[in-house]
């Protein structure tokens, strides 16, 4: 039996709390006035001039309908609760409140963006909670867990500590392992003209290698031509997107699309990962000062639906269970690519079980916005604070659902913390997962 868990209240942050010890009012005030006079500009007076605290956005947000419809949940409470009292009292709030602001900001609300579609006025209270997560790093009070994953990014240049040595002995094992399968597959580093360099999120090499040796299997039987970069900017992920560190989140993004550039590739072709996918073509190349990105960006989910439109991927046999489709916030609301995913879908599988609402729709998982990445402390509060999305998922199941598909590492592992909690019992892959399993290969191949 699961013991009881906390109350988001309850919960004590070691990071925080030795931030809170250290701050001063006048330090706050300071550092409020500072964001909000010199970082923001029109788009912040015209949300908080334009809200007429309606409420509408409250039926868009998980967190607040899966929390029994309590007011300070929804979209519109987080907003009276952190960034109007910072603006009506110019600044003069106490450390109690600026805990209140980091639970809110940092583990109640995922930047999920699906409020915006409820607003009659459009209003963006996903970019009025990063404004709050942008005051609580400049005063050093981010969760520790996803402080720690800033340092990585900082230290390594992605967000697993992992060493220069460590990626490239992953890559040669990975390949050793496909050649196993297909003699003839390369994984080709620093290849300098190719059509593609393809990234992944640290996570791959750390945890989840496997999926590079899928990723090297589609490329091979494709007949892609694809490198990877042997030195940093492999890592296409960015946390302090989610801390509020624009800076290091430049640095990141900065590295990354050099490494593209050194290598002369056409474009880059990203794994399934969501928040990733959002960091590259739409935050961290704007904090740059550039209104696209200098090098093409490609999620796996347009890259593998181009695959299959052109016949350079085929299917030697459909996926034989029902399968029920995640829609990732960052890739569907934030990039439109739910229409692709799901021809995808229907080029792997005989059966789709569709989850309602759906696509642009579809509620959040509670992870992709580096709510999960908060860590342990916050972990049972968070799956208990996405009810709603167990209810979706336990509704797809007693419709026949069998696998759980989810293009993101974040959705994967939020979705993970889901099933688990509430006993659903569905398989979760991602879409590179059924494709190695179903796609033609080489005569010969193992």
């Amino acid at each position: 039996m699961n013991e009881r868990h906390k109350e988001p209240s309850e919960i004590m942050d070691d990071g925080v709390e030795a931030a809170l010890s250290r701050l001063t009012p006048e330090k706050i005030q300071a550092v409020i006035n500072s964001v909000l006079k010199g970082e923001t500009g029109a788009r912040f007076k015209a949300y908080m001039d334009t809200c007429i605290h309606c409420g509408l956005c409250s039926e868009a947000c998980q967190f607040f309908l899966s929390r029994d419809r309590d007011p300070h949940y929804s979209p519109v409470g987080k907003v009276k609760q952190t960034v109007w009292p910072m603006v009506k009292n110019k600044g003069r709030v106490d450390t109690d409140f600026i805990r209140r602001a980091v639970r809110i900001a940092h583990t109640e609300c995922n930047l999920c963006k699906r409020c915006v579609a409820f607003c009659p006025f459009g209003i963006d209270i996903a970019y009025l909670m990063t404004v709050v997560r942008r005051i609580i790093h400049k005063l050093g009070a981010t969760p520790l867990y996803l402080q720690d994953t800033a340092h990585s990014h900082a230290s390594t240049m992605n967000q697993m500590w992992v060493k220069e040595d460590e990626w490239i002995d992953t890559l040669q094992w990975q390949e050793d392992e496909a050649r196993a399968e297909i003699p003839s597959l390369r994984i080709p580093l620093d290849k300098e003209g190719a059509e593609i360099m393809y990234s992944v999120i640290a996570p791959e090499p750390k945890f989840q290698a496997q999926l590079i040796y899928q990723a090297a299997a589609i490329m091979h039987v494709a007949g892609v031509d694809w490198t990877m970069p042997s030195d940093i900017g492999w890592d296409n992920s960015d946390m302090a997107m989610f801390t509020g560190d624009y800076e290091i989140m430049g640095r990141i993004k900065r590295t990354h699309f050099e490494a593209a550039t050194r290598l002369r590739v056409k474009k880059i072709v990203m794994g399934e990962c969501g928040h990733a996918f959002r960091s590259v073509y739409d935050t961290g190349n704007r904090w740059l000062g550039w209104a696209q990105p200098p090098v093409p960006i490609v999620h796996a989910i347009a890259f593998y639906y181009d695959l299959l439109k052109t016949g350079k991927l085929r299917i030697a046999r459909k996926y034989s269970h029902p399968v029920t489709l995640h829609d990732p916030c960052n890739v569907v609301r934030g990039g439109g690519l739910h229409e692709k995913a799901r021809y995808v879908v229907h080029q792997l599988c005989d059966n789709l079980i569709e989850m309602h609402p759906n696509r642009e729709h579809n509620y959040c998982c509670g992870a992709g916005g580096g709510v999960i990445n908060c860590g342990p402390p916050y972990k049972n509060a968070r799956v208990a604070g996405n009810r709603v999305k167990a209810e979706q998922l336990f509704d797809a199941k007693s419709r026949g659902a069998h696998t759980l598909i989810a293009p993101c590492h974040n959705c994967h592992s939020g979705l993970h913390d889901i099933v688990h909690h509430h006993g659903i019992d569905l398989e979760i892959k991602f879409f590179s997962d059924i494709i190695y399993e179903c796609m033609e290969k080489p005569d010969g191949s193992e």
